[in-house]
């Protein structure tokens, strides 16, 4: 299954300050879902600073996720079932200062 992973915002900075990844996912017997992506992501995009992408299951606080341009929260979040050619973006809205 190809995907498409991108990142903006700042996020990108912790994926080798790479915005776009395309993705083929490996083959697998159960359905691929968000749940199962992120820490997928985690083990084979991340690069540094792995607590400021993720916590606990799920994305942290602060970093918005959309799938196929909406917010994630209307696909059903971690429930998501992804589907071929998906676009899936993580947008950091969390600034230093």
């Amino acid at each position: 299954m190809n995907i498409t992973i991108e990142l903006a915002g700042g996020a990108e900075l912790l994926f080798g300050n790479q915005r776009k990844h395309e993705v083929t996912l490996p083959e697998s017997d159960k359905q691929w879902t968000m749940a199962t992506l992120l820490p997928w992501i985690r083990d084979n995009l991340l690069q540094e600073r792995g607590e400021l992408f993720m916590q606990g299951k799920s994305v942290r606080p602060g970093i918005l996720v959309l799938v196929n341009d909406a917010d994630w929260e209307l696909a059903g979040e971690l429930d998501y079932v992804i589907e071929n050619k998906d676009n899936i973006m993580f947008i950091s809205t969390l600034h230093g200062g």
